[in-house]
């Protein structure tokens, strides 16, 4: 299946794209499925000068898919009942990989007052175990001793020296908006540029420190990667070739800490929240959608289905679901003002079920050792502190150890997304018996605490479900959950 250019045209701008205000790093799936949508919205509802530059540190591919049509590409909306596409046209450019003095000086010359991110966990180069910037990472060495003369590698570097070079031209800085989905994003943020700067210049630090926001936020939108077969479809349709097209659901939610000094575009009037503290949204989100979301993708592709929906539609995985929520998530999350936590779990199954997004289970799987932390075993402590086990958590804690092993139910070979991949692997084939596979993998001390890795029971609850996967299989596990566990 392919597109016919000589039957199809390209999708191209029509009319003069807005004013930037905003430089967006890491132009990919979500933020076009998101941040650009909302930003779309406020600039329709109250206009402003809040057009978006995009701009990638080294993938080219944003800048080949969006920069021969202008900037504006399709949102698709995935519904059960239809597929909805909409034109985007909030992203004002997009700025070549590389080339980050140049783009340094597009924030002074544009006059960018908000530097937006979705880089992932990793593209923050952020340690756990310091609470600040990983500075034993070669790329952020690399760019305490080259850059900006030898080119910038990492997010932290690139904000400190365009943040520098403010400062030396007595400008006004930006504001930083982190929209990625880990805890306390606004403050991790802080904390890697702050430890950046400080290491460059104290002053230069301590002028961030006095001068710079860093609002933190919570993103949610489930957003498929993009298929040809989505590609083909809209083209079909809307008859032009899109090869920038996104598809996503139709649920949305955007809580922002509101604190913009040097302005904003209207996403209060395109839905989002504004609010003086997102944790309570945070955790909410993060344990209830990402922790089932990451349970469903490890127990799923062990059971051999490919997407979300796949896996809810199977005997066991909804009741699975409802119990995580019901009995070990939904008891430590605290509910955001005006939220209910009931409705809000039952819109979740909602939005698993919808079969018009195919969310793949390898997708969600890949980055665990970085997302497991915040999504599942911050719930287990909370747990463990009160006195209570967490068979269902221990459950998808031990799918996720299968999984990094490198090989499915099947013997096949998994193909592992994960920085420490490599590690993970070795730890698991450094013992043949189940239990020290399950005890090497908890001494993993960037993925575990020491509270969850040195507790006998714990160990014993993810050893006791990591046997039950190795004997009756995934499929099997989750629809006798939670009678097997009980038993075992």
């Amino acid at each position: 299946m392919s597109i016919d250019a000589t039957r199809v045209p390209r999708l191209t701008r029509k009319g003069v794209p807005p004013k930037p205000g905003i430089l967006h790093i890491g132009p990919g799936a979500f933020f076009r499925a998101f941040n650009a949508v909302y930003t779309d919205d406020a600039i329709q509802s109250d206009g402003g000068n809040w057009g978006i530059m995009a701009y990638s540190l080294r993938s080219a591919s944003a800048f080949d898919m969006l920069d021969p049509q202008g900037g504006v590409y399709t949102a698709v909306t995935l519904s059960p009942e239809a597929r909805t596409p909409r034109v985007i046209t909030s992203i004002s450019g997009v700025c070549p990989p590389g080339n980050p003095k140049e783009v340094i000086g597009l924030i002074e010359t544009q006059d960018i007052r908000i530097v937006s991110l979705t880089i992932t966990e990793k593209g923050y180069c952020y340690s756990a175990q310091t609470g600040g910037l990983d500075l034993d990472h070669p790329d952020i060495q690399a760019d305490l001793s080259g850059a900006p003369n030898e080119g910038i590698r990492t997010v932290p570097g690139f904000l400190v020296y365009a943040l520098k070079h403010l400062k030396d031209l007595g400008r006004q800085p930006f504001t930083v908006l982190s929209c990625d989905n880990l805890p306390a994003n606004g403050r991790v943020t802080r904390a890697v540029v702050e430890g950046f700067a400080r290491e460059l210049d104290p002053a230069l630090g301590d002028w961030i420190s006095q001068n710079v926001s860093f609002p933190s936020t919570m993103v949610d939108r489930i957003t498929p990667a993009t298929t040809l077969d989505d590609i083909v479809h809209l083209a079909d349709k809307a008859g032009y070739h899109d090869p920038a097209v996104v598809v996503h659901e139709p649920f949305r939610q955007w809580a922002i800490e509101d604190n913009f000094p040097h302005g904003r575009p209207a996403w209060d009037k395109a839905g989002a929240q504004m609010v003086s503290s997102v944790d309570a949204h945070e955790t909410m989100k993060l344990r209830c959608l990402n922790g089932t979301h990451s349970a469903l993708a490890y127990l799923g592709y062990m059971a051999g289905h490919e997407t979300i929906a796949d896996s809810v539609a199977a005997p066991g995985f909804a009741d699975f679901c409802q119990y995580l929520w019901a009995s070990e998530i939904v008891p430590t999350v605290p509910a955001p003002e005006g939220q209910d936590l009931n409705a809000y779990t039952a819109a979740l199954l909602e939005r698993y079920q919808n079969p018009s997004i195919r969310h793949r289970t390898w997708q969600i799987a890949m980055d665990g050792s970085q997302k497991l932390p915040q999504r599942i075993l911050a719930t287990v402590l909370d747990r463990m502190a009160e006195g209570h086990a967490s068979p269902g958590l221990s459950l998808a804690i031990a799918a996720w150890m299968r999984y990094v092993g490198g090989v499915d139910e099947a013997g096949a070979a998994i193909d592992v997304r994960d920085p420490n991949a490599a590690r993970l692997r070795s730890l698991s084939d450094s013992a043949t018996d189940p239990a020290r596979k399950v005890a090497a993998l908890l001494t993993m001390r960037e993925v575990f605490d020491p509270k969850l890795a040195q507790s006998a029971t714990f160990q014993a609850d993810v050893t006791s479900a990591y046997l039950q996967l190795l004997h009756y299989g995934a499929a099997q596990t989750v629809l006798h959950f939670p009678d097997r566990a009980a038993s075992s």
